[in-house]
């Protein structure tokens, strides 16, 4: 039995099963899928679409450049921690150390910086170096000790947050100096910096013209093996839509600078001035772990191994190695989460990663469309329930104000993360019975 065919994503919308239909058959096949449970990201997105709108006409002004560059920016460390968890959940796996892990990453690099005047780049590294290292310790129990998931990461969930507390000191917290206004500049919160205009535009025509070559290429490689096929005009019409959402993106991103009038804005005088330095970083690691996902051995090794163990291990591959790397680049990008996160707030205290830090990243992972029963997920979905969270928190913020704001950020989010897991559990329902 070969191993590629065990190797498939359960629910890639990219890979339609139409061989040589048009566009109207692949429309009444998407719809066919739809209704067999395989939903994607579209309870995700309908969800975004509804709560700015809503949230729009409750409060003037939401949707103000300024407040979007801010929900960018402070939800960029969910999106990525989500990223990682992503890989552990496509296995049906969970860590629920990730936001701690990512909290003493963060403060092993603010220790180096501040007390040892480390240079910014080896911090960073090391970081990053002590996140994977976390990951294949976590991953080494899980796959040849045999602990549970849940029980491994619990308790290092619990002895981070201690590791956290005596690194960081009597001091309560870390403050990074000006002299790291190059880690600061990750994010326009911290600066006020941003991308220059020519860049953002710059990095908007690599981004379509690579994913234009690729949804292209990937048309034609599959043409010629006659296999099931997007027809051209509808990649195409993704390919149209990217750089019409990208461009209205820079251009209301760059609107103050590029026009050369300042707009009110939701915060008064307050005003976007470009693309903030996160998106490309952002950019980055979502084509990166598409790429490894969709387009690599290793990536449907993942599927198969997420969607049938038994039969991935009968096909001959190593799930032992596959279960051990998850839980690695979680923590990888937990590590990295946790660094933004630093960057975001210019400092880092001694409860990073803590309270509902791991529980957004889930839910965003969740609501995005990652199955939480494994086998079904797509690196996008935390881009977009990382949004969703993100607005669901600046919304509630803005609208309910007082003490108890908090607490209806929670509880909305929660509804939110329940009300997905409802529509994972009905459309897997949906799958096994038209199956």
């Amino acid at each position: 039995m070969s191993s590629d065919s065990l190797t498939q994503p359960r629910a890639d919308h990219s890979r339609p099963q139409n061989p040589g239909g048009g566009a109207r058959d692949y429309a009444l096949d998407y719809i066919r899928r739809v209704r067999g449970g395989e939903m994607g990201s579209i309870p995700g997105i309908i969800g975004l679409v509804v709560l700015a709108i809503f949230f729009s006409i409750l409060k003037g002004g939401f949707l103000d450049a300024y407040n979007v560059e801010n929900m960018v920016v402070y939800g960029a460390p969910t999106i990525v921690m989500a990223m990682g968890l992503i890989f552990v959940l496509l296995l049906g796996e969970i860590d629920l150390s990730a936001g701690t892990a990512g909290g003493v990453c963060a403060v092993l690099a603010a220790v180096e910086m501040v007390r040892h005047q480390m240079n910014w780049v080896l911090a960073v590294l090391l970081a990053a170096l002590l996140g994977a290292i976390i990951g294949m310790i976590i991953g080494w129990l899980r796959a040849r000790v045999g602990i549970p998931s849940f029980v491994i990461t619990l308790a290092a969930f619990l002895s981070f947050q201690g590791v956290t507390i005596i690194m960081v000191g009597n001091s309560g917290s870390i403050l990074l100096p000006d002299s790291q206004k190059t880690l600061l500049a990750l994010t326009s919160a911290s600066t006020n910096d941003y991308m220059p205009i020519w860049a953002g535009w710059a990095m908007l025509a690599i981004v379509v013209v690579g994913y234009a070559a690729v949804k292209l290429r990937g048309v034609s490689k599959r043409m010629a093996e006659n296999l099931a096929v997007e027809p051209y005009s509808i990649a195409m019409a993704k390919v149209a839509a990217l750089a019409v959402l990208g461009a209205g993106f820079i251009y209301y991103m760059g609107y103050n600078r590029i026009v050369g009038v300042a707009r009110s804005s939701f915060y008064g005088t307050l005003t976007s001035e470009g693309v903030p330095w996160i998106v490309p970083v952002v950019l980055v690691l979502l084509f990166g772990g598409t790429y490894l996902l969709n387009r690599t051995r290793y990536g449907r090794h993942v599927f198969a191994v997420g969607g049938n163990e038994e039969a991935a291990r009968r096909a001959g591959i190593r799930v032992n190695a596959i279960r051990t790397s998850v839980f690695v680049i979680c923590s990888f990008m937990a590590a990295l989460s946790g660094l933004i996160s630093l960057s975001v707030s210019a400092g880092v205290a001694n409860n990073a990663g803590g309270g509902n830090t791991l529980l957004l990243a889930v839910g965003a992972a969740v609501i995005g469309g990652t199955s939480l029963f494994g086998g079904r997920g797509r690196i996008i979905d935390a881009v977009v329930g990382g949004l969703v969270v993100e607005i669901i928190s600046w919304g509630m913020g803005d609208l309910i104000t007082g003490t108890n704001a908090p607490g209806w950020q929670e509880v909305v989010t929660g509804l939110v993360l329940l009300l997905a897991a409802g529509f994972d559990a009905i459309s897997r329902k949906a799958g096994s019975t038209q199956g």
